[in-house]
């Protein structure tokens, strides 16, 4: 009779451990899906080569999926594309066309959409100057 409770014991403790290890082998990925990571497919696949290697390159994997973060002008740039080409298309002369309703509403939200966009790039740039006088004035105190 203890045979077969120690039998069982083992069965569960084996099978536990091998789900657990599978369950391991996803976080990489979930984590890569949930920053937008361009490898995700890569990372996913080394996931599972990392069972087969006994978890031995999950470490990397992690760090891997875990370093990416996706950049603000990344996540607002095809918004900003379907801006151009909705004005792309609005430029075009029509003397037919009326902007009222539903027109002049997308237009007011592509106007805003498109003044948030450069206000966002003119706080870039404007850290981007403050950095690089910093620098400069660094370098001529250390010269």
């Amino acid at each position: 009779m203890h045979e077969y409770v120690a039998l069982g014991i083992l069965v569960f403790i084996a099978s536990s451990l091998l789900f657990g290890a599978i369950a391991i082998v996803g976080i990489p990925y979930k984590i890569a899906v949930e920053r937008n990571h361009p490898h995700q497919d890569a990372i996913r696949f080394a996931g599972w080569v990392s069972l087969f290697t006994l978890h031995a390159i999950w470490p990397v994997l992690y760090a891997w999926s875990a370093a990416y973060r996706e950049s603000a002008a990344a996540k607002i740039a095809p918004r900003f594309a379907e801006i151009n080409e909705d004005t792309a298309i609005n430029d075009k002369a029509d003397s037919t066309a009326e902007y009222t309703g539903p027109k002049l509403a997308q237009l007011d939200e592509d106007i805003t959409d498109s003044v948030t966009l450069l206000g966002h790039r003119y706080e870039v740039l404007d850290d981007r100057i403050e950095r690089i006088e910093k620098a400069i004035m660094a370098a001529t105190e250390a010269a």
